[in-house]
């Protein structure tokens, strides 16, 4: 895989105020900004061109998820101020901005952006996509449509880098062990605990429990409150079900934790040290034992 420099400005020299992101040799540029400091896009040329625009911020009905309006126009300053006069964008907390240096960005080509940002987002599942329906996407020539898909890649490329995580797809499963991907793909982790099953893997840097496994639907008091808060989230969103045995939920899709014991103390409702809960699959090594494997590994070969 070849490396990309993502050049990043902080405007007002700090870290959480106004910032442009650009890639080498992409026509495309970011303005990121806190929606507080809306007043000061004003005198920025970008806003007065077409772009894809979008609203971000937390869920006031659930602080722990994620909030997104993604949105198109050819005149991007005026649709944010109208959007700052609507009473339902109570989420809104940082305003990003996708626009071309060079201009070339047509009506047609960010209508065709909304459309496929809006799918790539709500198959994601990371996050509450407020748009109520998602546009058809615009009949473009051939060879507009592979300009527009390769700037949506730099698109998808850089919202990540900037902190934003609602277009990424849960990683595919695999279980290669080769060279190449050894370092990005983990063995199969087994995961038994007061009658719960699960497997997951690791999979560049993310911790996915996987479709089909287990969830102990009572939990210990030791389970810290925001554990039980997202195992209801879970619940809510169909993401865990009922299974047939009533004193376990099943997983209705692959699922991402942001660590092994996160991902423990989920599915056993319980305060659990996953690095020492989860265990190779054959051999029955710890996370743990597995992950300093892998340290150790570099540092012979270094």
């Amino acid at each position: 895989m070849i490396g990309k420099t993502v050049k990043i400005y902080l405007v007002d020299g700090i870290p959480n105020g106004l910032i442009t992101a650009e890639i080498m040799n992409w026509t495309g540029k970011f303005v990121v900004t806190p929606r507080s400091q809306l007043p000061d896009l004003a005198a920025r040329q970008e806003l007065r061109r077409t772009g894809i625009y979008f609203l971000t911020g937390s869920n006031p009905e659930d602080p722990s998820q994620e909030m997104v309006y993604i949105g198109e126009s050819d005149q991007i300053w005026n649709r944010l101020k109208n959007h700052n006069l609507d009473n339902h964008n109570e989420f809104w907390e940082k305003t990003v901005i996708v626009i071309s240096k060079d201009e070339n960005l047509t009506k047609s080509h960010v209508r065709y952006l909304e459309s496929r940002l809006i799918k790539i987002a709500v198959q994601a599942g990371r996050a509450k996509i407020l748009n109520g329906t998602n546009p058809e996407t615009t009949s473009l020539p051939e060879p507009d449509i592979a300009d527009m898909e390769n700037f949506l890649e730099q698109i998808l490329l850089v919202l990540p880098v900037l902190g934003f995580t609602f277009t990424n797809s849960i990683p595919a499963i695999n279980r290669l062990t080769t060279a190449e991907t050894q370092n990005e793909t983990s063995p199969i982790f087994l995961f038994s605990y007061a009658g719960v099953k699960a497997k997951a893997q690791q999979i560049n840097n993310e911790f996915i429990v996987l479709k089909d496994s287990f969830a102990r639907k009572t939990h210990t008091n030791s389970l810290a409150g925001s554990y039980i808060h997202l195992r209801e989230n879970l619940v809510s969103s169909r993401s865990l079900i009922d299974s047939d045995d009533n004193d376990f939920w099943i997983l209705s899709r692959n699922i991402s934790f942001q660590s092994p014991s996160t991902a423990a103390n989920i599915v056993g409702g319980a305060s659990l040290n996953g690095r020492t809960q989860w265990k190779m699959e054959g051999n029955g090594k710890t996370y743990a034992k597995w992950s300093e494997e892998q340290i150790e590994a570099v540092d012979n070969n270094s």
